[in-house]
């Protein structure tokens, strides 16, 4: 029996990200997936752009707004929202959001 203890490296850059504006950080990125975490400030907005690839986007804290598609959906804490590539949208925060935007790389 192998009793070689691997060790993990406990990581609190998500706890750790200010409520200063618009704050995009590179979570994890590889081959096959890419993951950022976002901050966003009450009533800061995170400006119209598009993805290239299909995305989720999971509220972590706080609540937002996502406009795509002329449409509205308020996402609060826990809540997710899968959105195709290529739609122009953008984000705003009700209050100060944390959340993760998962894509393919």
């Amino acid at each position: 029996m192998n009793t070689e203890t691997k060790k993990l490296t406990k990581d609190n850059m998500i706890k750790e990200q200010s409520f200063n504006g618009l704050q995009v950080k590179r979570f994890k990125d590889s081959n096959s997936i890419e993951i950022l975490s976002i901050s966003l400030e009450k009533n800061t907005v995170f400006p119209e752009h598009t993805s290239h690839t299909d995305a989720q986007l999971i509220v972590l804290e706080g609540s937002i707004i996502l406009h795509i598609e002329g449409l509205e959906y308020t996402l609060e804490r826990q809540e997710s929202i899968r959105f195709p590539k290529e739609e122009k949208h953008w984000v705003k925060a009700i209050e100060n959001s944390k959340f993760l935007i998962i894509r393919p790389s």
